[in-house]
């Protein structure tokens, strides 16, 4: 008999400096350290800041033969456009994660929405709204432990830019938490 595999697929995007990039980099690399196999694959415009800018990421514990996403099971939408684009691709019963900063909120099944930016900004960074979504996206989409998280953004970043996004990705893992616990 074969064993089940977890296959995760999953996309992130926005605008263009928005750091979606670096978020699926991250998953990626947090996955590996739990042991999966990781294929990740990037789209952006020609006007890197501000243009569209995507990311796919698969992670299973099978060999991953089809390189690509083909109905994601989770969607990170962090701007109005990437909503409409990837919204409609994402499986039935798929988990669609938005930012409320820029995407109206909207009501429907398996949708959460969270004002990432705001609350980046807030924290006093508006570029840590990628590393909070991811904490949150974790947390909500139950993909990869908060310990893989905290220990690739470790070893990608030294001391002060690690704490910050630490304390980013806590702060989207706590959102998640709150917004599960409230449904």
């Amino acid at each position: 008999m074969t064993e089940m595999s977890r296959r995760s697929e999953i996309v992130l995007a926005g605008s263009g400096g928005q750091g979606v990039l670096l978020a699926g980099t991250l998953l990626g690399e947090a996955a590996i350290l739990e042991g999966a196999n990781v294929v990740q694959t990037v789209s952006y415009g020609i006007a890197t800041r501000g243009g569209t800018s995507m990311t796919e990421v698969i992670i299973d514990d099978a060999e991953i033969v089809y390189q690509q996403v083909e109905t994601p099971n989770v969607v990170l939408a962090m701007s109005p456009e990437a909503m409409k684009k990837y919204e409609g691709s994402a499986a039935e019963g798929a988990l669609v994660i938005y930012d409320t900063t820029f995407v109206p909120e909207r009501e429907g099944r398996n949708l959460a929405g969270f004002p990432f930016t705001d609350t980046a900004a807030k924290m006093g960074n508006p570029g840590l709204a990628n590393l909070i979504a991811l904490g949150f996206l974790c947390t909500a989409g139950g993909i990869l432990t908060k310990d893989a998280l905290e220990m690739a953004i470790s070893e990608r970043f030294s001391d002060k830019k690690r704490d910050a996004n630490l304390a980013a990705l806590r702060a989207g893992a706590a959102a998640a938490a709150n917004v599960l616990a409230a449904a």
